[in-house]
């Protein structure tokens, strides 16, 4: 076989699967991010009505919490950096534990199988914050964690009974019914039938 007209090049042994890690890398914090919801539809202040009684606040809230769900986790976990400022262990704990947030939660590009069982993004995300309160916790910043999660909680429950879900959808083209107990990002349906 010849190989006319081709420039050979050489590469260092370790280059080459180097610079593929950092490109995929690269690649699933794209998709990662992709999943969560634009901000400026999250916050469309057209979309912000006062709901009319408590069945209709509780439906916007599961609707929104399911729909929102990586925004927010993300904000919960911007306001539990910021709280952990003064507190340079439980910085460097929380920091640690984002590492671990990004590979297994927000930077994932195919389904975690664990023991040949699929784990669900819910569950991902239960024991992640678990884990990560445990280990926040023992370095004992416990009011500036509890008090943050207060505040992310309170945010998140404003924002959830506020936003209005008549124009939300995962998918515009779908139109069976959205349940609750489905995984949000990556499904193909729709919040509400046409």
């Amino acid at each position: 076989m010849t190989s006319y007209g081709t420039i050979p090049t050489s590469t260092a042994p370790g280059t080459s699967s180097d610079l593929d890690f950092v490109s995929r890398g690269k690649q699933r914090l794209k998709a990662g991010l992709a999943t969560r919801v634009p901000w400026r539809l999250m916050f469309d202040f057209h979309s912000f009505t006062l709901p009319f009684n408590f069945h209709e606040t509780f439906s916007r809230i599961k609707t929104n919490i399911v729909y929102f769900r990586m925004n927010y986790v993300i904000i919960v976990l911007l306001i539990l950096f910021f709280s952990l400022i003064w507190h340079p262990i439980s910085l460097i704990v929380f920091t640690a534990m984002l590492a671990v947030w990004l590979f297994l939660y927000f930077l994932r590009d195919e389904p975690l199988i664990l023991f040949g069982r699929l784990i669900n993004d819910r569950l991902v995300m239960a024991v992640l914050s678990v884990f990560t309160l445990v280990f926040l916790f023992l370095t004992k910043a416990t009011l500036n964690i509890l008090l943050s999660l207060l505040i992310g909680a309170v945010l998140v429950l404003i924002h959830a009974a506020l936003r209005k879900t008549d124009d939300l959808f995962l998918d515009e083209g779908a139109t069976t019914v959205y349940t609750f107990g489905s995984d949000a990002p990556g499904t193909s349906v729709s919040l509400y039938s046409s």
